[in-house]
């Protein structure tokens, strides 16, 4: 979850029956969608001793403090570990894994029934799940083809606050509302939902 720290676990398992030593680099880089590489934010080298069939395990932690001020709004950390194996002739096995950090930021509640022509209330809670406090928090909400910008108040290191929306649906059907929560150390959170409106 992006504002916590980042837990892999490496998973090496000998198949035979001879005694093996590996090698492993591991590191970590923030990228694009595109898999180009924004900044590298951990390196870390380790050698692992496997006797006859055995599996051993080895963590990875990426701590925030590490990856926050590099990452982009596409929220990717790209890990790669080069596995070796000693006097094998150099044999090399190459793992990669993309982590895309989830947001939890948004939720929106709305009413059992949105009635035609009836004003309704919503309500929209934001987060900062960082381990510092965020300013310049904006929320801008869609809905029904309008725009609303909202400004709001700095939030303390992992608080949650909430805000009350009313709107009148002008028709029945689905109406989706869309909410964009951005602040000076992360943007363009999105959470949106499907309304149905029932006839009056």
């Amino acid at each position: 979850v992006f504002g916590k720290d980042v837990t892999l676990i490496l998973i090496l398992k000998n198949l035979s029956f001879d005694r093996k030593t590996v090698k492993v680099d591991m590191s970590a880089s923030t990228i694009l969608y595109t898999r180009r590489a924004v900044a590298e934010i951990l390196k870390a080298t380790t050698s692992v001793d496997l006797g006859s069939k055995q599996g051993k395990h080895i963590r990875l932690k990426i701590p925030y403090s590490h990856y926050g001020k590099y990452l982009t709004t596409d929220k990717r950390i790209q890990v790669t570990a080069l596995c070796e194996v000693m006097h094998m002739n150099g044999v090399k096995l190459l793992v990669e894994k993309t982590i895309i950090l989830e947001d939890t930021n948004i939720i929106i509640k709305i009413p059992r029934r949105v009635v035609v022509n009836k004003a309704v209330t919503l309500e929209i809670s934001y987060a900062n799940p960082l381990p510092e406090p965020v300013n310049r928090c904006v929320l801008l909400v869609t809905l029904m083809n309008q725009q609303v910008k909202i400004h709001l108040a700095r939030l303390a290191p992992r608080e949650r606050s909430k805000i009350y929306f009313e709107f009148t649906p002008r028709r029945t059907g689905p109406l989706q509302l869309q909410v964009d929560f951005s602040c000076d150390k992360f943007s363009h959170v999105k959470g949106f939902v499907t309304i149905a409106v029932a006839p009056a």
